[in-house]
């Protein structure tokens, strides 16, 4: 279960469409990295996410094709999301980060940019356009062979 403002729930909400069982979600507690003296070479308090994103329910169709395009080096090209959390000394709290990751990963792909309207160019880009093309033409007009008069 996971503890958000003070109750006790089981699911992950992504958005008002978007919510994911916290038993699809695989947690496996591992050593964090790096120094931090003897506390990190005994104790497990580094989180390890993984969530199958192929296999789940919880996601819409069209998510769930944005997530594995994003190219984002935390999903597997088997549709798998692998997040690691080790910035705090406690478990607890590793956890409820890679929970937000995952979160903010899953709001990401499912964010829809509008389709990009074609514009034609303006009078005064026209024209800044073909004022640079006259200075570069006159810019290489100018290089060329050096003669000795």
């Amino acid at each position: 279960m996971h503890a958000r403002m003070g109750r006790m729930v089981d699911v992950l909400e992504i958005d008002d469409r978007v919510s994911i069982p916290l038993a699809e979600i695989e947690f496996s507690a591992v050593r964090s990295q790096g120094s931090g003296g003897q506390n990190v070479n005994k104790v497990a308090t580094a989180v390890q996410l993984r969530y199958d994103a192929m296999r789940s329910d919880a996601l819409p169709e069209a998510v769930r094709s944005r997530l594995l395009e994003l190219g984002d080096r935390r999903v597997t090209s088997d549709g798998i999301v692998v997040i690691k959390a080790q910035n705090s000394r406690s478990q607890a709290r590793n956890r409820d980060a890679a929970l937000e990751r995952l979160a903010e990963l899953i709001r990401a792909a499912s964010r829809v940019d509008p389709p990009r309207i074609p514009t034609r160019p303006g009078a005064k880009a026209k024209a800044l356009r073909v004022e640079d093309k006259r200075h570069r033409s006159k810019v290489k007009a100018r290089r060329g062979r050096v003669r000795d008069d």
